[in-house]
Order: C-alpha cells, then structure tokens, then sequence
C-alpha cells in the first residue's frame, strides 16, 4: 500500500519503519489527510503477521509542528453553520470531531503491537501527544529538538491524550507547569521528567528506536497495566493535598481568570486522574469541545497562529519583486538601539557594519553583543564557536566608506532631524543606487525625512522595539514616496532576522505608540482623579496587559514622556496636551527628579537587587485619594482596554494600518495588548461594535472625550459589522499560507 505522506518499510527482523515526509510542506502537520493515511497504517501494521513492531519517525529535520490549526478553524466554522439548523446535532459532531485525533492515537497504543516514536526534531503539540501514545519513546540528542505541548498559547490544550498521559508519566507538579506554561523541554529535561526512554546520537536515532523493539519492548502502555501506581501519588494524598490548593491559586493569579483553556487543563488533570483511563480521555475531550467554542479560543487561534504565521511568511509583500538576499547590512549609530540592530543582524548569520561618530562608542556598540551571546553562552543556550562566529560578523567604524557594498542601511542616531539628515546624506554618498536606506525613527514622520533623500523612493522606515533581541515585532513605515522595492526588502530584513513585520503608513507615533500612549495617559489621568496607584497597575494586569501603565513609563523614561508631550504642544498646539497630565509628568521629573527605570526612581522606586521595585510612596500626596471601596475596579480595567482599541479604531479609519491582522497581532507582540483578547481589533468584534460604542459612549459621558467611538465604528455597529468583515485580509487573496 503507498502513501502521499508517509512511507512504510519493513527491515528483515519484521520491524517497519514509518517514514513522515509531506511533499508539499517545509515542516510536517497534521491535516485530515495525514491522519486519514495514518489510521490506514495502523491498521497496516495490526493486520500483517511478518510486522512485529513499528517505529514512527519524519523524514525532515523537524519531526511536526503538529496540528494545522486551519483545520480547526475549520472545523469550528461548520458548527457555527449547523448551530443555526440543530445545536444539539453540531455540538455531538463538534465533540466527535474534537476527539478524533485522540482516538486514533488510543488505537495505536492499544492495537498490540509496540510502536516507538524516533523524534529528530522540533516535536510539537498533536505531534508529541502521538510520541506520549508510543509504547517507546527517543530523542536525538541535539538542540535541534524540543518537545512541547504548547497550544496553551492559542487558547486551547493539549487534546488528544496530553493531559492524561503526561500527568501518568511524570509527577503532577511537573505536567501542570509543562502544561499551563507549553514550555519547551529539551530531551535531557524530557527524560529527567520520564516522558522520554533514551537519547540517542542524531545518526543511530532510528536504530536505536528498533533496538527497544527488538529487546522485547511491551505493546501495553503502564496506565492499561493491572496495578498501575501515578507518579508522584494520587490526587487524594499528602502530596495532591499540597499541590492542588496552590495550583488553583497561582493559576488565578498568573491569568486572573482570562484564560479558559488554562482553567480547563487542572480541571482535566485534577478529574481525569481520578478515573480509568478511557473515562479520563473522554473528559478531556468534553473539556476541548467546549474550549474550543470559547470566543477566547477562536481569537486567539486566529492572531497568534493563523495570523502571525501569514505575516511571518510576508502576507504584505509586493508580489513580483525578486526577493533580497542579504550580503552586507549597515547600522548608523553604535547606542542601545543601533547596538541592539547589529546584534540580531549578526545572530541571523548577515555581516553588519556598524558606525557610530568614532571608532570607541562602535566599539562599545559591538561590546553590547558580545555581552549578549556572552549570556547566552553562560546559560548554556550558545556554545562558545557561536559566539566568536556572531561577533565576527560585526564590524565597527567611523568611516562612512566602510557602508559600500550594503543592500540595506538602517539609521539609528539620536532623534533629531539635523543629525538624521547629516547621517542620510553622508551614507547616500557610498551607498550603490539600488541600495535601500531605512530609518528607526520613533516619533519623527518618514515622508518627512525622505526629503533629506536623493532617492526617496528607496528610504521607508524600520522602527524597532527595546530591546531589540527579546522584542518581536517591527513596524515597517511608508512614505509617501517609499517604492516596493524598498517594503519588499524592508520586509525580507525583518524575515531574515525572525521578527515579525507589520507595514504601517506614515502618522505621528505610527500605530503602536499612538496605542501606547492612550494607554499611559488614560493611568495619569486615573492618577489626578485620585485612584490609588496599586489600584491601577493591578486593574491593568487584571485587564490581561503584562505591564501596568505606570511601570510601562518608567521602562520608556517618565522624561520621554515629557519630552514627547511637549514636542507635540510645539507641533499641534496647547490643546493637544491635557494641561493636568503635563503638570503631573513636569511634577514627577522637574520637582522630584523622577526619570523612571534608568535613574532608579519614577512611579516606582527601584532599590537594588534582589529587592523589588515598589510603587513610590509619595505618587499619593500628589493629589486627594479616592477611598478604594469608591472605584469601580473592573471600570477601570475597561477604561484600559477600551482606550487602547478606541485608537487602534481610529489607525484603521484613517488607513495608517489596513489589515486587522496586523492591528491585531501587533497590539500583542509590542505591548502585550490582553492575548486572550486575540489583539485590539478582535477585542472589539469579540464584544460586537454595537455593544462596544454603547460602552465608549458611557465612558465619553464620564471621563471625556478620549472615549469618543468613530465614524468607522459607528457605522460597522449599524450594520453589524466586524473588523475582518470590513477589511478583509483575504478579499484579494491576500495571503501566504501557515505552514
């Protein structure tokens, strides 16, 4: 029998190898059709006599990312559309449909014929839950391989068996903590933990994996043995009755009950140890069939998977324009950020020039990189040849004739416009026609400085986040001029160096920092009605944003702030200011010094280590305190995303962002917009634009215009509209598909 996706061979001891290898895929996933044929395989190997056992392994340098959460999409599209005619009927065929992967790898471990998994790669989600399924189980050893069940991240869980076989294997500290979190293990970690057998070299993985069958691996999981014990003790135990009380409290504190998918997975660990195994599994899938009906769920799969993948694969990319390969990058300015640049440049294998006004602040600017991979290394997550490779890559220099020969140079020198175009022109200078200049301006319009340009059409803007190497989104910016030759390379950079790319046209703060800002200045105006500071930062967080207002300041600098504030009285007048926010940020760095994060004291006082920062005292003699009793706390939450998706609205009516993946995706990957939310835009749909601008229009009567819904939203809750109906991503066939 042949196979599209996988190939079956039997060597002479009766041992078939099971081959998986997509032809159409860089990385194999699971589809209706894998699983199709891997149901016929099982039965392949149960019925043929001369087959003894089976070891299942890819034949890429991954093993499988898993499931393709298309598919599930999919799937929950169907039961929207049979939900109108019998939600009985749909909600039955959503459940079966939901455990029909589960199922199968019951079958295979239950079928009477050893099966061992020979993982070589990254081995993920569905993939390792099949691995858990195999009577064996080994991992090459290389840092190529990581096991994780990580769906966790999309708003679902591990599904088909993961809640139940991890917690039967290891102690049930550890399979919660893998499973809340969906951290990677590496196979030592895995082993250590006794969800893998062995670690094998890379070149004797499939041996090895034979070998456990042919020294007389049993075809019975533990868990189906006569007197199976759980790792660890039963949940009513000493050790369950010090485990599970905390669980339940550090999963509320660490979600604040945003996560549903999270909740679901003690309550499956927690109900379906308590039973036989069978009995566990279909509790499981009665929690995943009801997960994945969450708005939570289909939000999240959306943005941080189906979404992000597409504008990883540059879904915004001018087609037609061949793409760049990279032989040499430049870097103007060797500080934090143009430092920050070069590093992940190098550690993307692109040579880096890197100037800066004389040869000692380059040098410095190298020296953040070696400080970097030097950490690396320490921690165990680089080896030492890696590091002198990365630094090799960067050459620092004073001398712009050192820029000949870039495809891209990207300009990071302090935010100003004479000292930018200083540094534009003399680059142009050396720099080939075809060369593209980009800039990591923040706050300064590209159209702007494109005139410094002879070629305008080459300059777009590049606008990273701090610190470059953990942040891992960047803004794209396009002039009025900027061609797509110059977007098409900016995006390929941005790929290149594993980031992703949103494209955003040309406005003062962009998208993401227009977003931010509402976002600080909805906390200082909280601060001047009198709401305690605690209050605030812990209703942000509450609201699901990883940093409250005021602790976000002080990473910016509180004098930044400042500095922006009156930039934008200079440009647009008094009234773009609110006089009372201005006088509050004037207090806190003309009167008090306070300058945030990097002079040790902002909204927060920052004593040294290892003690923690705390808010500052003296924030409440700033202005009278409302009782706590007297604020309506979870009105304070909403005012916190509310004002964040209200200007994100504001981005898409006036065409500055135009496709709601990016809206969406970048509101998380830059400041943490809510995930379970699926991002600023699916924050509005999840609630319905109706409902949305009846909130914003309680909030404009209260606390101001900040609050006022517009146009676009007014009518999109007329006509019943979302964001992704409105603007379409795929109404052109606009699209790279997930992997």
């Amino acid at each position: 029998m042949s196979y599209i996706n996988f190939t079956l061979d039997t060597d002479a001891d009766g041992i078939a190898l099971v081959t998986w290898n997509m032809p159409d895929r860089s990385m194999n996933v699971f589809t209706e059709e894998v699983m199709g044929e891997l149901d016929k395989i099982i039965d392949q190997v149960v019925a043929d006599a001369g087959i003894k056992g089976a070891v299942i392994t890819s034949g890429k340098d991954s093993f499988s990312g898993g499931a393709d959460l298309t598919m599930l999409q999919k799937m929950l599209a169907v039961f929207a559309r049979e939900k109108t005619k019998d939600p009985e009927k749909a909600a039955k065929l959503l459940f079966d449909n939901a455990g029909r992967m589960g199922g199968l790898w019951r079958k295979l471990e239950t079928s009477g014929k050893p099966w061992v998994s020979a993982i070589n790669g990254t081995c993920m989600g569905g993939a390792f839950e099949l691995s858990l399924a195999c009577h064996g189980r080994v991992a090459a050893d290389s840092d190529k391989v990581k096991m994780a069940l990580p769906e966790v991240k999309v708003g679902i869980f591990p599904g088909a068996g993961g809640t139940q076989r991890v917690p039967r294997l290891t102690d049930q500290q550890q399979a919660l903590q893998m499973l809340t979190s969906g951290q990677n293990l590496s196979p030592q970690k895995a082993k250590a933990m006794g969800l893998i057998h062995e670690i094998a070299e890379p070149a004797k993985l499939v041996e090895t994996a034979k070998a456990m069958i042919r020294n007389g691996l049993k075809a019975v999981q533990p868990w189906d043995e006569k007197g199976f014990k759980l790792p660890g003790g039963q949940i009513y135990s000493p050790a369950g009755f010090n485990l599970w009380p905390p669980a339940i409290a550090i999963l509320r504190r660490e979600t604040y009950g945003n996560y549903p998918a999270a909740a679901a997975i003690l309550k499956c660990v927690y109900e379906g140890l308590l039973v036989p195994f069978d009995t566990a599994l279909r509790i499981e899938q009665r929690y995943f069939t009801e997960i994945m009906q969450t708005k939570e769920a289909a939000a999240m799969i959306r943005s941080l998977f189906v979404s992000l993948q597409e504008l990883n694969k540059g879904a915004r990319r001018p087609a037609g324009v061949p793409e760049t390969k990279f032989k040499k990058i430049g870097i103007l300015g060797a500080g934090f950020m143009g430092a920050g640049i070069a590093y992940v440049t190098a550690k993307a294998g692109i040579p880096v020039v890197l100037l800066d006004r004389d040869m000692e602040s380059a040098e410095k600017g190298k020296a953040h990189s070696d400080s970097l991979v030097s950490d690396q290394v320490k921690k165990g997550r680089a080896k030492p040849e890696e590091k002198d490779q990365l630094l090799s890559l960067i050459t620092p220099t004073a001398d712009y004739a050192d820029l000949a020969g870039c495809d891209l140079v990207v300009e990071a020198v302090f935010e100003d416009s004479a000292v930018k175009k200083a540094a534009t022109e003399q680059a142009e200078a050396v720099l080939k026609s075809s060369a593209i200049f980009a800039s990591n301006t923040s706050t300064i319009p590209i159209t702007a400085l494109a005139k410094n340009s002879a070629r305008p059409k080459n300059f777009v803007g590049i606008h990273f986040f701090s610190p470059v190497d953990k942040m891992m989104l960047v803004e794209i910016i396009l002039g009025k001029k900027t061609g797509d030759k110059a977007l098409a390379t900016a995006i390929d950079f941005v790929r290149a160096i594993r980031k992703t790319p949103i494209v955003v046209n040309d406005t003062r703060g962009f998208y993401v920092n227009r977003c931010v800002l509402r976002y600080m200045s909805e906390a200082y105006k909280m601060l001047i009605e009198g709401v305690p500071a605690p209050m605030i930062e812990n209703a942000a967080k509450a609201a699901g944003m990883p940093v409250g207002p005021l602790a976000l300041t002080d990473e910016t600098a509180i004098d930044l702030a400042q500095k922006i504030m009156k930039q934008t009285i200079r440009d647009l007048g008094d009234k773009a200011v609110d006089p009372e926010q201005m006088a509050l940020i004037n207090t806190m760095v003309d009167d008090h010094g306070r300058f945030g994060r990097k002079n040790g004291k902002g909204f927060y006082d920052y004593p040294a280590k290892p003690a923690k920062k705390k808010l500052w005292p003296g924030l409440k003699d700033l202005y009278p305190q409302l009782a706590a009793e007297k604020v309506d706390y979870e009105e304070l939450q909403q005012r916190l995303l509310v004002t964040i998706a209200l200007e994100a609205a504001r981005v898409m009516e006036e065409g500055i962002v135009i496709d709601p993946r990016e809206a969406d995706v970048g509101s998380i990957l830059a400041f943490g917009f809510a995930p379970y939310t699926g991002g600023a835009l699916s924050y509005i749909d999840g609630i319905g634009a109706k409902e949305f601008v009846k909130i914003a229009k309680g909030l404009q009567k209260k606390y101001g215009v900040e609050f006022k819904a517009p146009k676009l939203l007014l009518d999109m809750a007329e006509k019943g509209e979302t964001f992704y109906q409105r603007f379409d991503p795929y109404a052109k066939g606009d699209v790279k598909q997930a992997a």
